[in-house]
């Protein structure tokens, strides 16, 4: 089974490090400065409120309101922390680190926040300055339990088994009964080569509490290179039993029980765990082997191509769906899986057997011989200069091939038949330890957590309903709806909001019918004024009737072409309207609906190309617009459109987290990073979870 060492200390560090928050909640109590009286109960209520949403585990909320108290009072260090802390539990390593360090700028002796930012390096594979900052903290308090803990980790992530070794032997003389401790050395044990010490840890640590997860999972790792398949079993049983909906456990129990000649369980696993996650490409490709060996061909190729169609790379999948053709007789199907992995690797020599074997099936000897012939050439300049003429060997892992051509791990000597078993083999995977959210909860908790669709954050619209409360920070306002709404010039407010502005509710609804009946009703008695054909245009929009509101628009924008709103309403109606004609399978096979469909489009941008003409600072339209690229897919224009509105609003968070999804696309990982963290700390909610994706 692959390595879940430091993933899994790590998950328990940080459920550990919750212990603190009550700690720096009582370090924190009193905070200095000489300033008014209203702005030190202003910063000083943010704080105080956002440290009890924070020990609530509300982490986003909370991040707004250190927001507001570093605004108020920028040279305090405990809002930085805090602030930290809470990206911390949201996984943002990055973040927290930074957060930190401002706090440690403002405040070096609050060794709280060296324990903070030394788990969030350590989290990041930076464990030595992650060791640093915990001597740090241990030069204040030598005897603290977690920066001991940590640092032991951190020391053996980095393989300094002699120093870890000094520090768990001190930690555990001054915390004799600590479980998570005693299992961290038996890791580190195991690392160092002592199973039979790192037995005894685990052990130990899983009699002294039972309902703790990670020995569990280290014991059975280990029990499985021991091949002592039955315990392993039993440990991954009582793992699942603790976390019921770990997909990857079930896929690990599925690779113990196959191992245990128990086919029927693996299948069972390999099956629930595609129930838990339909696309999990791991479990379908160790599920396609297993209906291969049994010999259920046409599912075993089913389950090959759902993993190509996933991960077009995975030449392991490739391979085996060549050989499942070529046992169900499909010899052309098998050559052109061949031919796909010997464009990549050149020097594959069981490709050409296989091929081979496939153009002899078909009656062409001349090519099958070819190809038996420069296998054995490429075997033989290998056993002549193994080093100089390598073959290639693709690697496996989870699920994935590796792109270096070369066996991981893979001893130039090896023999073909390991060669072949370990390009054939059940992959294992790392058990993660994902939280899954009850269906109601909404911002509250593990936000990364949610299984969230990733899709761009939704464009703004005119509408008659305030939007609910959230948590970005960017206020959808700007001065032509502002000099719309004060006068009063329609029954009702004008709000700019985001997302679909179909009412949800039924009395809403209600009410916006009768908005649109009422407004109609004045157009046709010709007593209306330009603000009438709006108010009716927008009640249409909400109703999704978007040819009567676009003519009443195009009208309006007639008589007053210099009415921002109007083309602002006018180009999402367009947007809206383009979307619905017709269905996506009848607009790829119909010409005509495609040019009416661009006609749209086009219109809309130029919509909104003109409403930024009479208002350049309309940052919505230039981010509407990035939805439009976006969603034709044209990630460079979307891009731009987004960091022109970004440039007159750095706090702009749905066009931070829209970027982000764009360098995403265009895979520039590291610009998406810092984007999405950013809009994470802004309050769009579906960023920590696309973060967590991303790790």
């Amino acid at each position: 089974m692959k390595s879940i060492s430091k993933q899994h200390i790590i998950s328990s560090l940080k459920n550990r490090l919750r212990i603190g928050v009550a700690t720096a909640l009582a370090m924190s109590a009193i905070v200095g400065g000489a300033l008014t009286a209203e702005a030190q109960v202003n910063a000083e209520q943010c704080l105080t409120i956002g440290k009890n949403v924070l020990s609530m585990d509300d982490y986003m909320l909370s991040i707004q309101y250190f927001n507001q108290a570093i605004k108020a009072k920028p040279y305090l260090s405990d809002p930085y922390f805090f602030r930290g802390l809470a990206k911390l539990y949201l996984e943002d390593y990055k973040g927290a680190e930074e957060d930190c360090t401002l706090a440690i700028e403002r405040n070096k002796f609050k060794t709280e926040s060296y324990k903070v930012r030394g788990f969030a390096r350590q989290y990041l594979g930076k464990d030595s300055l992650a060791i640093e900052d915990y001597k740090i903290g241990l030069e204040s308090n030598p005897q603290d339990k977690y920066f001991l803990f940590y640092k032991a980790v951190a020391e053996t992530e980095l393989r300094r088994l002699k120093d870890a070794d000094s520090t768990f032997s001190t930690l555990l003389r001054l915390y004799p009964r600590f479980d998570e401790g005693i299992g961290a050395r038996g890791m580190m044990r195991a690392i160092a080569g002592d199973t039979i010490g790192a037995l005894a840890d685990l052990d130990e640590s899983i009699r002294l509490s039972p309902a703790t997860l990670n020995p569990r999972l280290q014991r059975a790792e280990i029990l499985s290179r021991q091949k002592k398949w039955s315990e392993a079993i039993e440990d991954m049983n009582q793992a699942i039993i603790l976390k019921p909906q770990e997909t990857d456990y079930y896929l690990n129990r599925a690779y113990l029980r196959y191992n245990n000649d128990d086919f029927f369980g693996a299948m069972a696993d390999y099956n629930y765990a595609l129930e838990l996650q339909p696309y999990n490409s791991a479990a379908l490709f160790n599920r396609a082997l297993l209906r291969y060996e049994v010999r259920d061909l046409d599912r075993a190729a089913a389950d090959f191509k759902e993993v190509l169609r996933l991960d077009p790379d995975n030449f392991h999948a490739r391979y085996n769906l060549g050989l499942v053709d070529l046992d169900r007789a499909k010899y052309r199907e098998a050559l052109g899986q061949f031919g796909e992995i010997l464009k990549k690797y050149p020097r594959f020599y069981p490709a050409y057997y296989a091929r081979a074997e496939a153009f002899q099936k078909l009656g062409d000897m001349r090519s099958a011989i070819q190809n038996a012939n420069e296998a054995e050439t490429l075997i033989k300049r290998y056993v002549k200069n193994p080093k100089g003429y390598k073959l290639d060997r693709p690697t496996i892992v989870a699920g994935k091939t590796n792109t270096s051509g070369h066996l991981a791990g893979a001893d130039d000597d090896e023999s073909e038949m390991e060669v072949m078993e370990r390009f054939n083999q059940l992959v294992t995977v790392g058990a993660s330890e994902n939280a899954q959210l009850s269906y109601n909860e909404k911002i509250k908790g593990r936000v990364q957590d949610r299984d969230l669709l990733v899709r761009p954050e939704d464009s703004f619209s005119l509408t008659f309903i305030a939007g609910p409360l959230t948590l970005q920070n960017s206020s959808a306002y700007f001065r032509e709806l502002d000099d719309f709404n004060r006068p009063g010039y329609v029954n009702g407010t004008l709000y700019l909001g985001s997302g679909d502005p179909t009412p949800k509710e039924e009395s809403d609804m209600t009410a916006i019918f009768n908005k649109a009946t009422y407004y109609q009703t004045v157009i046709k008695e010709g007593q209306a004024q330009p603000a009438d054909y709006l108010a009716a245009a927008v009640a249409l929009t909400m109703l999704r009737n978007y040819d009567e509101a676009l003519a009443l628009l195009d009208e309006v924008i007639g008589k007053d072409p210099r009415f921002t709103l109007a083309y602002i309403a006018r180009a999402y109606a367009r947007t809206a309207r383009a979307s619905m004609i017709p269905s996506e399978a009848e607009t790829k096979s119909d010409p005509l609906s495609q040019q009416i469909e661009a006609r749209r489009i086009q219109a809309a941008l130029a919509d909104y190309e003109t409403a930024l003409s009479l208002n350049p600072r309309l940052i919505y339209a230039r981010y509407n617009q990035g939805n439009i690229y976006y969603n034709l897919h044209d990630y460079t224009s979307a891009l731009q459109c987004y960091s022109e509105a970004l440039r007159l609003d750095p706090e702009f968070g749905q066009a931070l987290y829209n970027r982000g999804l764009c360098y995403l696309q265009m895979g520039n990982k590291r610009q998406a990073f810092l984007d999405l963290s950013k809009a994470g700390e802004l309050g769009v909610l579906a960023s920590y979870n696309l973060l967590k994706r991303m790790k």
